[in-house]
């Protein structure tokens, strides 16, 4: 696995999940998503990503 492997983009888990690439910059501003910001773009781990998504979880 390459480190490459253990990013995502915006706009690559906008497209995974399905949703508009303003509503994961928005979740990244409110805290929700942890990121980090390289130049002008935010990278998300694969871990943060699995993250998000067990928290997000409706009971």
């Amino acid at each position: 696995m390459t480190l490459s492997d253990d990013f995502y983009t915006a706009e690559e888990l906008a497209t995974k999940l399905k949703l508009n690439v303003m509503t994961i910059y928005r979740y990244i501003k409110a805290g929700k998503l942890k990121a980090h910001k390289i130049g002008k773009e935010y990278r998300i781990g694969r871990t943060e990503f699995e993250r998000f998504i067990r928290d997000t979880r409706t009971k």
